[in-house]
């Protein structure tokens, strides 16, 4: 009798702490398309639908530069009062690589460095204006890092270049259960989701062409199996394994009577 109470109890804590499938916690698990992974990566930074610049025009002259810069616009948390801080517009790259460009209209930027997109305007504007200073900021690159990262999230770059180290850097590091030898990249490349894995532990990931990142790259770190077994274990199954003991040996009592 008591060999089959004990038994009981063995099965009973088997089906509380039942095994967790991988599948429960990776995120992306189907194999991806054919010609999916990203074949090569440009070494700078280059001008994509949906970005969103800044463009200041200076020159010797500053009237001759005046037409080439949108007006400032005024921020006001007062719905009263008209004060308050002002910031430059912004001009939105959009699905077919264009901008509209005061004077210039319509140009095609998609696919253009910024040293390139500079050297461009400059040689339109100089049509109007003697020896132009073009000044380029993206303001909306933005790397997002989720999975076995210690704070996940969305991060707004300052700069036009981020390592990969750099951006893990924001999340603070992977955590213990990070897999640090299959951490997924998804980034979009001429208007397709495309991929790569990237190897941390190797060396080689440093002068892979995949180590400096483009704006709106995705990085995914999945769990490792350490994370995968430990996820088994349910904050409550403490209390249950203890209830269902408490249980085997009250009605063990009883027959032992």
């Amino acid at each position: 009798m008591k060999t089959r109470l004990v038994t009981i109890s063995i099965i009973a804590i088997a089906l509380v702490t039942s095994c967790t499938s991988s599948k429960d916690l990776l995120y992306f698990q189907d194999e991806p398309l054919s010609g999916g992974y990203i074949d090569s990566t440009p070494e700078q930074l280059v001008y994509k639908p949906d970005d969103i610049l800044t463009i200041n025009v200076t020159a010797a002259d500053p009237l001759a530069a005046k037409p080439f810069n949108l007006s400032l616009v005024t921020e006001s948390e007062d719905l009263v009062s008209a004060t308050g801080a002002t910031r430059m517009q912004t001009y939105l790259v959009d699905f077919n690589g264009n901008i509209e460009f005061p004077v210039l209209g319509t140009l095609h930027i998609a696919g253009m460095t910024r040293i390139e997109l500079t050297a461009f305007l400059k040689e339109k504007i100089s049509v109007y204006a003697k020896d132009p200073i073009v000044n380029i900021r993206l303001i909306n690159f933005t790397v997002t890092i989720i999975g076995e990262v210690s704070s996940p999230g969305t991060f707004t770059i300052q700069k036009e270049r981020i390592s990969l180290p750099e951006a893990l850097g924001l999340a603070h590091d992977l955590t213990i259960f990070g897999e640090r030898k299959n951490v997924l990249l998804i980034r979009e490349v001429d208007g397709r989701k495309k991929f790569a894995k990237i190897d941390l532990t190797s060396v080689n990931s440093v002068s892979s062409p995949l180590y400096y990142l483009q704006q709106n790259d995705v990085i995914v770190v999945e769990p490792n199996k350490a994370r995968i077994r430990s996820s088994n274990y349910n904050q409550n199954n403490a209390v249950l394994i203890s209830a269902i003991g408490t249980l085997t040996t009250i009605v063990a009592v009883f027959l032992i009577r």
